[in-house]
């Protein structure tokens, strides 16, 4: 069936058959018999040049625990083309890194008047990244076909408009193929309703994505 198919594309269109794929849009591919494993190390470490990062200290994690930003701080301003170019760099990194994705939608926010806390929030992100430039995603075969979600929430932390985030993430068997973070849409008014929000927003999520795989 697939050299039917590409016979029928090659004849439609000019292209090339170069064999698997081991690179596409700074996304590297590793073709393994246990599965397939996606990252871009070589696009991490090019933006950690790129913002003079190299040689910065690791951190464990991406987001200092129980840090709130404000857009309302009275700390040094930066260059906004350049804190907007950092976490521009950062947001492509979250289509196979769902663990910066909370730190970057984070630092998102501020883009417009960024200071140097912003600039520090944003930093660490990339000094996380460099301790973990061989993370990705493994694709593997699995028998489990089970239907996974985990989701989680913050109460408050936008001190701007006292709006909460919403986490969630969905596998498929052992792997995680969807994946947000955001504010939620209303103020709440305690972390019992910040939590009942997410779960909502997941259960309708979760609905959508089954519905989907029946027609698949």
């Amino acid at each position: 069936m697939f050299e039917d198919f590409k016979k029928v594309m090659t004849k439609e269109f000019e292209m090339t058959n170069i064999g698997l794929m081991a690179y596409y849009l700074g996304i590297e591919v590793k073709q393994m018999e246990d599965g397939i494993f996606i990252s871009q190390e070589g696009y991490e470490e090019d933006i950690l040049k790129k913002f003079e990062m190299l040689n910065s200290n690791l951190v464990s994690t991406p987001v200092e625990c129980g840090v709130k930003l404000s857009k309302h701080d009275n700390e040094e301003k930066v260059n906004p083309t350049f804190f907007k170019s950092m976490v521009g760099s950062l947001r492509y990194l979250t289509c196979i890194r769902p663990d910066i994705l909370f730190g970057t939608v984070l630092v998102n926010r501020y883009m417009e008047a960024p200071t140097m806390t912003h600039l520090k929030a944003a930093k660490r992100i990339l000094r996380y990244l460099k301790g973990t430039l061989d993370y990705g995603l493994l694709y593997s075969p699995s028998k489990d076909f089970k239907l996974v979600g985990y989701s989680d929430s913050d109460w408050a932390r936008d001190t701007n408009d006292r709006k909460s985030t919403t986490v969630f993430v969905f596998y498929m068997g052992d792997t995680a193929f969807t994946w947000t973070s955001k504010k939620q849409p209303i103020m709440t008014l305690s972390t019992c309703e910040a939590k009942y929000v997410v779960a909502t927003s997941s259960v309708c999520h979760a609905i959508w994505l089954r519905n989907l795989l029946k027609e698949l």
